[in-house]
């Protein structure tokens, strides 16, 4: 099948994936039947449809890459949080759902050979870091977009994926944070600086800068070529 840009996909497709006594809403697009996969972790006050997102998601497709954008909040959740904001912070939370979801590729025929990376974003960096934690022969690479790695509490020390951290140069804080939390990881991840961008990646290249910085990520550990079904 085409896309709205003419470009082939295999597999293109809205699903909802179970959790619990919820579902999550979620697109799959998979450019070819043996492609690596990355599950993006939104972040604060965010969802499937974030726009950032959906830019990186669209030039990892174009790479060859297969994508999983989901909310990871229901409607009445994310509706809750617009007033509360407690559930864009709760961590254990987001990673089990984000879990979940690793765990749900691994079930179906048509995505248990496949190789998992996990994108996150803001406070999703942080569920992404927890999961690839727990789910460590499943989670093949990480890459945070302006993230929180400093939320993730001790699952930092126990993450042995290869983890990509970008960070806007403008963003001094959280690059502090970020600093700060590559001292608690027992692999030291890799820390990639955009010049003069700010939290959101809104200066003209920056989010290019970002989409390539994961792509070439993505593609040196996830590859195209399928391997042994994932294990928890």
């Amino acid at each position: 099948m085409n896309d709205s840009t003419g470009n082939s996909m295999f597999v293109d497709e809205e699903v909802r994936i179970p959790v619990g006594d919820i579902h999550l809403d979620a697109r799959v697009r998979l450019p070819a039947p043996d492609c690596g996969i990355v599950v993006f972790a939104h972040g604060t006050g965010s969802g499937r449809h974030s726009p950032r997102n959906r830019y990186v998601a669209a030039v990892l497709e174009r790479a060859g890459l297969g994508t999983v954008l989901l909310d990871l909040l229901t409607a009445e959740e994310e509706h809750r949080d617009l007033s509360t904001r407690e559930l864009r912070f709760d961590i254990p939370l987001l990673s089990g759902r984000l879990a979940a979801t690793v765990d749900w590729l691994a079930g179906r025929a048509a995505t248990a050979e496949n190789p998992v990376g996990l994108f996150g974003a803001s406070t999703g960096a942080a569920a992404a870091l927890r999961t690839a934690a727990e789910r460590p022969a499943a989670v093949h690479a990480v890459v945070s977009r302006g993230g929180r790695p400093d939320i993730a509490g001790d699952a930092l020390t126990r993450v042995r994926t290869p983890t990509l951290l970008i960070v806007g140069g403008a963003d001094e804080i959280v690059l502090d944070l970020n600093r700060q939390a590559q001292q608690h990881m027992t692999v030291r991840p890799r820390l990639e600086i955009v010049p003069d961008a700010t939290h959101l990646f809104e200066e003209p290249g920056a989010l290019d800068r970002v989409s390539a910085l994961a792509t070439d990520w993505f593609l040196a550990n996830l590859g195209t070529a399928p391997t042994a079904s994932p294990a928890s």
